[in-house]
């Protein structure tokens, strides 16, 4: 049994499930034992009631030892300063960190366990020759979210790249970023809980939430963070306006990896409904309501480096797809409606699609049928099994 040590940049509590929870999850579905470390804090505390509660539970949750939070999946929460860049700052984190999850392995046992970490500044934090294989998962472009370091971030993710065994990418954009970098590099998409999502096709219409039901149809919907360096306000101001008979919903936490997130524009239009986060388990009860899922985004340096959850989430719903036409979603066009992040492209393809033209229900399941945690982590697996 592979013991792995996961360094995420979300903490394991967090309403919205990124890659590195449901990486966790895989690896242990395929037979690992499993200590996931919460985020350690890319960018500097800000002096905002979000970042004080995080300190606040941080400093409580790295007093205790992991937390068993299913059979061989544990989470710690490391003691360290968030956003220290240089300087003592930096050595007195290196050295919590590397006490701590000595102590924290030792306590489960793992011995010589694999490193599978999302931190572009791991090399600076931990000594990647005590750990049996080294794995850097770039999800996104970090650098480019508000209030990040970028420089650091650049100088130190290349570091990494050069000195782990294997890096996997999930945008083609991260892949040509990165290749020149890594001694071993892979691409493969962002992927879905397909079989969680599909349940949203098999419920009748009393499981859908009453907050949502009470919300005239059509309902285009939208799940995940809702801040305005991913989203474009303008555009989906825009289209509300455009169309006071529909209504657009948005699940998700307000201002997530943006401190100040200006919410005006949306809040400003009577059919847009901000209903906040709710539990990963109620997500499919959401989509249940859904006419379609859209993808809102901005063209930025950010978004042309990710690859969308959401994606493979609304097509696994049976949802039909709207979305900004980035770079990681081109090669599924034939699954969705793919425009320009415009009022007016964004009307022509919701029309589309509210009058259910497009992609035919077969295509979009097949393709999320093909892109599982389970499949992608086997593919991963067997990548690293194959290393010299």
């Amino acid at each position: 049994m592979t013991d792995v040590v996961v360094l995420a940049t979300a903490d394991w509590d967090h309403p919205l499930w990124t890659n590195k929870q449901h990486v966790a999850v895989s690896l242990v579905d395929a037979g690992c034992r499993v200590l996931y470390l919460d985020s350690l804090g890319l960018r500097p505390a800000q002096a905002t009631g979000r970042d004080l509660r995080r300190i606040t539970k941080r400093l409580w949750r790295g007093l205790r030892p992991p937390r068993r939070v299913q059979p061989n999946l544990w989470v710690w929460s490391p003691l360290v300063l968030p956003g220290v860049s240089g300087g003592l700052g930096v050595w007195l984190n290196r050295f919590s960190l590397a006490l701590g999850l000595g102590v924290a392995t030792a306590l489960l046992g793992f011995r010589r366990p694999w490193l599978w970490t999302y931190n572009p500044l791991t090399a600076s934090l931990l000594d990647l020759k005590s750990f049996s294989r080294s794995i850097y998962h770039a999800v996104d472009a970090v650098q480019e979210q508000p209030c990040m370091p970028r420089a650091l971030i650049e100088l130190q993710e290349r570091r990494l790249c050069q000195r782990v065994d294997q890096v996997f990418v999930t945008s083609p954009q991260l892949e040509r970023h990165l290749a020149p970098y890594a001694r071993r590099i892979r691409f493969d998409p962002n992927v879905a809980d397909q079989g969680h999502f599909a349940s949203a096709m098999a419920m009748q219409q009393g499981a859908i939430p009453a907050d949502l039901a009470g919300i005239p149809e059509p309902r285009v919907g939208f799940i995940g963070a809702v801040s305005s360096y991913k989203l474009d306000f303008s555009l989906i101001a825009a289209v509300s306006r455009a169309h006071p008979a529909w209504n657009f919903v948005f699940i998700g936490p307000t201002g997530e990896g943006e401190p100040y997130t200006d919410m005006a524009l949306l809040n400003a239009e009577p059919n847009i409904y901000l209903l906040g986060q709710r539990s990963y388990n109620l997500l499919p009860r959401y989509c249940a309501g859904f006419a379609c899922g859209w993808l809102p985004l901005r063209i930025n340096p950010y978004t042309q480096a990710m690859f969308p959850m959401k994606f493979f989430e609304y097509l696994a719903a049976g949802l039909p797809v709207v979305a900004s036409a980035i770079d990681s979603l081109s090669q599924f066009s034939e699954a969705a409606w793919l425009c320009d992040p415009t009022a007016v492209a964004f009307d022509v393809a919701l029309r589309g699609c509210l009058a259910g033209e497009g992609p035919d229900l077969v295509t979009r399941l097949a393709l999320a049928q093909e892109h599982t945690y389970k499949a992608r982590t086997e593919r991963m697996l067997h990548t690293l099994e194959c290393l010299p």
